[in-house]
C-alpha cells in the first residue's frame, strides 16, 4: 500500500549543486510543497560553501519545478543567509516572478533584535532615571491636560453649551447605580458584620456590648461606607469606563468625534462623570444603611436588643458624622470617574493596551481614594468633625 501512495518520482523533491568557476548553480526538480514527506537539506549547499572557497554568485534553476510554496521559499531564504556570511552574489534574477516577489517580501523588513531579548541594551542608572523622570513629566502633562478637558466641559455643562446627550447619562447611572446594587449590598453587609464581630472582642471583655453601634455606625457612616464603595466601583465602573473609552480610541471613534468639531470630553467623559457624581452619594447612603443593618444583625445575636441597638447608634453618629461620609463621597465619585476616563484616553492602539489602560484606572482610582481619605482625616481632626 505504501508503494501505492507513494509520489510519482518526477514529483520527488531534488535539489543538483552544480559548479563552474566562481558560480554555484542550484538546479531545483519535482514539487516543493509542505505535503511532500521529506525535502532536500540545506546542509548539501551548507557543505559546497564550506569546503573549499565560497562561490562569488550563486544562481539557481527552477525550470523543472512542478510546483512550490513557502516551504521552497524558505530553503531560498536559507541560501540567501549563506549567501549574506560569505559576502556571496545571491542572484535574484534567476529566480521566477512568483519566487522572487515572496523572497524580497521575506527580507524586506530586518528582524528586530529586541523580538528574543537578545538585543537589549542595558543602560546606566543615571540614563534609567533621566527616562523615568521623562515618563513622569509626560504624565504629569497628559494629566494636567485631561484635567483642564474636564473642567471646560464642566464650566461649559453649567452654562448649557455642552454638546452629549443626556441618554448617555440616564444610561451611565442605571449602570452605576441600580445594576451595581447586588455587590454594594453584598460587600457593606459583611463589613458590618466584620466590624461587629471584630469590636465585640474587645468590648466583650470590659462588658460594653452595646458599644457595638458605636463602632458599627461611626465605622460605616464615616469610613467604610463611601470606602468600600469607592474601592467597588473602582473595579466595576471605572474598569469599565476605560475599557469603554480605550476601545473606542482602538478603533479611532474619538479621532472621528474630533473631526466632527466635538470634544471627547464632553461628548464621552462629561455624562460619565456627571452620572458617577450624582449615583455615587446614594450608594453610599445605601451601603451605609446595609453595613448597620448587618452589625445590628450580628449585635441581636449577642442578646442586644433592638431599641438598645437603635438608641445607641442615634446617640453615636450625628449629622457632623453623616457630613463627613457625604462629602468623601462627592470626591471619591469624582475621582473614580475622573481616573477611568482619563486611562481610557490614554489608551494605546491595540488590544493588550486596552487591558493595560483598564489595570492602571483600578490602581490609579484606588491609590488616588486612599490618599485622599488620609488627608480628609487630617482635615477633619484639625476641624474636629
Amino acid at each position: 500500500m505504501s508503494n501505492a501512495l507513494a509520489a510519482p518520482p518526477e514529483e520527488i523533491a531534488a535539489i543538483e549543486v552544480t559548479r563552474k568557476g566562481g558560480t554555484m548553480r542550484l538546479v531545483f526538480t519535482g514539487t516543493w510543497t509542505i505535503h511532500q514527506e521529506k525535502l532536500p537539506s540545506a546542509a548539501v549547499v551548507r557543505k559546497e560553501f564550506s569546503e573549499g572557497t565560497p562561490p562569488v554568485v550563486l544562481s539557481f534553476d527552477l525550470s523543472a519545478v512542478k510546483n512550490f510554496d513557502s516551504s521552497l521559499v524558505t530553503y531560498l531564504l536559507k541560501c540567501y543567509d549563506l549567501c549574506h556570511v560569505t559576502q556571496t552574489r545571491f542572484d535574484l534574477d534567476s529566480l521566477p516572478d512568483g519566487a522572487r516577489k515572496l523572497l524580497k517580501l521575506a527580507t524586506a523588513v530586518p528582524e528586530t533584535t529586541d523580538a528574543r531579548g537578545g538585543g537589549q541594551r542595558r543602560h546606566g542608572l543615571f540614563a534609567w532615571v533621566g527616562g523615568e523622570s521623562l515618563e513622569v513629566v509626560d504624565e504629569a502633562k497628559e494629566i494636567f491636560q485631561f484635567i483642564g478637558e474636564c473642567t471646560i466641559a464642566t464650566f461649559r455643562f453649567f452654562t448649557g453649551r455642552a454638546r452629549y446627550r443626556w441618554s448617555d447619562v440616564w444610561l451611565y447611572m442605571q449602570q452605576c447605580g441600580s445594576d451595581a446594587l447586588p455587590i454594594v449590598s453584598l460587600i457593606s453587609f459583611l463589613v458590618g458584620v466584620i466590624l461587629a464581630y471584630v469590636g465585640s472582642i474587645t468590648l466583650r471583655q470590659y462588658g460594653g456590648m452595646i458599644f457595638i453601634a458605636n463602632l458599627v455606625g461611626l465605622a460605616m457612616v464615616r469610613e467604610m461606607g463611601a470606602l468600600m464603595s469607592g474601592i467597588i466601583m473602582s473595579g466595576r465602573t471605572g474598569a469599565a469606563f476605560a475599557a469603554q473609552l480605550g476601545t473606542m480610541k482602538v478603533s479611532e471613534e474619538t479621532a472621528a468625534l474630533r473631526t466632527l468639531g466635538l470634544s471627547p470630553a464632553e461628548f464621552l467623559v462629561l455624562p460619565r462623570m456627571i452620572a458617577l457624581f450624582v449615583m455615587f452619594p446614594l450608594l453610599t447612603l445605601y451601603a451605609d444603611f446595609i453595613g448597620i443593618l448587618g452589625g445590628l444583625l450580628v449585635g441581636l445575636s449577642m442578646d442586644l436588643s433592638y431599641d438598645q441597638f437603635m438608641n445607641q447608634l442615634m446617640n453615636a453618629v450625628d449629622l457632623t458624622n453623616f457630613s463627613v461620609g457625604m462629602i468623601k463621597s462627592f470626591v471619591f465619585g469624582l475621582i473614580v470617574a475622573v481616573t477611568g476616563c482619563l486611562r481610557g484616553m490614554q489608551c494605546g492602539n491595540s488590544s493588550a493596551a486596552v487591558g493595560l489602560a483598564t489595570t492602571r484606572a483600578v490602581v490609579s482610582s484606588i491609590t488616588c481614594m486612599i490618599i485622599a481619605d488620609a488627608i480628609f482625616a487630617v482635615i477633619f481632626n484639625t476641624l474636629n468633625m
